[in-house]
């Protein structure tokens, strides 16, 4: 462990235990429930405890962590209910982004969507889940840069944070990811069709089938 005056702190501090803790908890090696002991992550992350306790109250804005009374932090435990809460609320936010990216989207946009959408099959027809699953969030997030919702985009990614384990366990699962991946190949053809009430039907589409996946992983 660095020695005390080593310690970074402030706002650099801050951000080196923000992305520390988040990532930690995005690659499931802190999982539910699992107590956030800040001396522990003072080590961790070589920074002071003023700013693991800064970076901890980030978390929490984001749903990540929660603070239990007089017990300190933990990795917060999504339910698969609120899960599947999570995921209504984003059909709403992510249809308008794909409206509004039909809207916007110019030639390259559309030569980069399908592309990526090219890969998203490369990836089921090599049977690799993990890159699947990362494909799909990078195209989700290539879709909010094109349609220009920074708003609806920042309210996504607080909201996938918060269910992420459920993702990665659903894309696991080799049916959904083969039926998924032709909902996506829909969404590019719509944006690239300049049609906003195609875009936005076939995103509700899409994250209604989503929707009703988790709800069998959960039977």
């Amino acid at each position: 462990m660095a020695g005390k005056d080593q310690l970074k702190q402030g706002k650099d501090g801050k951000s080196i235990a923000v992305q520390g803790l988040r990532g930690a908890i995005l690659r499931g090696d802190m999982v539910p429930g699992q107590r956030l002991v800040e001396t522990e992550l003072v080590e961790l992350f070589g920074v002071t405890r003023g700013s693991v306790r800064s970076a901890i109250d980030d978390l929490v804005a984001d749903g990540l962590v929660e603070r239990i009374h007089n017990r300190g932090a933990r990795v917060r435990r999504v339910s698969l209910d609120q899960a599947i809460e999570i995921m209504e609320c984003r059909r709403v936010l992510e249809g308008l982004i794909a409206a509004k990216a039909a809207e916007r989207a110019g030639p390259d946009d559309i030569a980069r969507l399908r592309v990526h959408g090219e890969l998203l099959r490369q990836a089921i027809r090599d049977g690799e889940m993990g890159k699947y699953s990362t494909l799909n969030q990078e195209l989700h997030a290539m879709l909010a840069e094109i349609s220009g919702q920074s708003t609806a985009a920042d309210l996504i990614g607080r909201l996938n944070a918060q269910i992420v384990r459920h993702q990665f366990q659903l894309a696991q699962r080799t049916a959904w990811p083969r039926s998924s991946v032709d909902e996506h190949g829909t969404i590019v053809e719509a944006v690239a069709a300049k049609d906003p009430a195609w875009a936005e039907r076939a995103m509700h589409e899409h994250l209604s089938h989503v929707i009703t996946a988790l709800k069998n992983a959960g039977e």
